[in-house]
């Protein structure tokens, strides 16, 4: 029997045609879906395998941000929002951060045409080739980019300035390079993005000097610059506002600058297994915020005391200032550092007695091994047990070091001709 309810056919007509408004409507915004279109291109298809992210994108039965009718398709990669475009009710893509998946291929210029991408991250993948310049249909620069993350991948060749600048990336808070192959210097146009808070370049192979311009970024607290082949000086001038100073495992080389104990938030610096030579400033060792410093692996050669009282203010927690050339007497108001608790002075040219000092203060580590001190062992180093703290007393001069103390085992006391002639005192 027929049914002859009007109800029930105006409600067929209206579930039909609800249904196919939704279908035939894009979600999107037809730019940033051939944006994506372009990423997913640009991705050797090989390097895609069946549970990564990039395997769901099919253009063909799916809208992106359609996330209703696209349960298995576009699964992750990437985010949407639709109140990002103020004259259309279209989502618009403020989101790509691929999954560590492997992807290789060379990066399209397309990840610089979404419109209102905020966050670029495509970290711990295999992507190759240079970093691309802006689209020939792009003239407008990123405001809302404030992210970019290519970490862990195989990008080489040099930084192109005319993206990673003041005035294309007008926001960008997060530059995060490192661990690739790129080459060149720094460039300088960096230093134009003056809302940058993070600049980790790491693990490339970055040459030339440091950029004086660094030093113009006043919202920068972290800068990374470590394992690379950057030579010449440390710049005197530094962004005031860094937490984090790390240039480790360069061809860095003269002075360190008096000025770099005036950044006043600086928590962290480590300029280990450089070429650095002279005194270590003073200011670094009065500093009431910094609380490692790594200097270990130059060619110091000696200590600037503080001022008057000043180790009394230091926030030093872990001082490293092994393998250097760093002669005299061991420094007493090193160990007055009220917070110190890691020591560490192997390697040096260190003469003298262990003063008391050193042996009394409950130091978690210390680690004096590889000098030319010489006498007694100081006694509360003899009641200490293992496992209590780390201390190493090998290859020095004192006159008895057995090895039935833990702080004497993992080298034996040099011969006492080599220690006469640096300590013209022992009998």
């Amino acid at each position: 029997m027929a049914i002859q309810n009007p109800l029930f056919f105006f409600f067929v007509f209206f579930l039909s045609f609800s249904f196919l408004l939704l279908f035939s409507s894009s979600k999107t915004h037809p730019s940033d879906i051939e944006a994506l279109r372009r990423l997913k291109h640009s991705v050797n298809p090989s390097s895609m395998p069946p549970s990564s992210c990039l395997s769901t994108w099919n253009f063909t039965h799916a809208d992106p941000c359609d996330s209703l009718f696209s349960a298995d398709l576009f699964t992750c990669g990437f985010c949407c929002d639709s109140s990002t475009h103020t004259t259309s009710s279209l989502s618009l893509i403020t989101e790509v951060t691929l999954d560590n998946a492997g992807y290789s291929g060379s990066l399209s210029s397309s990840v610089w045409s979404f419109k209102a991408l905020r966050i670029l991250d495509i970290s711990y993948n295999s992507f190759s080739g240079s970093i691309p310049e802006l689209p020939s249909e792009k003239t407008a620069s990123l405001p809302t980019l404030r992210r970019v993350a290519l970490s862990k991948n195989q990008f080489g060749g040099e930084i192109p300035s005319g993206v990673f600048n003041g005035k294309v990336m007008v926001g960008l808070e997060e530059l995060f390079l490192d661990g690739n192959e790129f080459t060149g210097e720094i460039p300088a146009s960096v230093a134009g993005i003056e809302s940058l808070r993070r600049l980790e370049l790491e693990g490339n192979h970055f040459s030339g000097i440091i950029p004086s311009d660094l030093g113009s970024l006043k919202n920068l607290y972290v800068l990374d610059a470590s394992d690379n082949i950057l030579s010449g000086p440390i710049p005197a001038k530094l962004p005031p506002s860094l937490v984090e100073l790390s240039m480790r495992n360069n061809l860095l080389e003269g002075e360190i600058p008096m000025e770099i104990g005036n950044l006043g938030y600086v928590q962290v610096i480590d300029l280990s297994m450089n070429k650095l030579s002279g005194s270590i400033p003073s200011t670094l060792l009065s500093h009431p915020s910094l609380q490692q410093l790594v200097l270990t692996n130059n060619k110091l050669s000696s200590i600037s005391p503080p001022e008057f009282g000043g180790g009394g203010r230091s926030g030093l927690i872990e001082l490293d200032l092994s393998k250097n050339q760093i002669s005299g007497m061991l420094p007493l108001w090193l160990v007055e550092m009220p917070m110190l608790s890691s020591l560490s002075l192997e390697n040096n040219g260190f003469t003298g007695m262990i003063p008391w000092v050193y042996a009394s203060k409950p130091l978690g580590r210390l680690m004096l091994a590889g000098n030319y001190l010489y006498g007694p062992i100081p006694f509360p180093l003899t009641t200490m047990k293992e496992g209590s703290s780390t201390v190493s007393l090998a290859d020095n001069c004192l006159f008895r070091c057995p090895e039935v103390f833990f702080f004497c085992q993992g080298g034996e006391q040099k011969p006492m001709k080599a220690c006469r002639e640096v300590n013209p005192f022992i009998p």
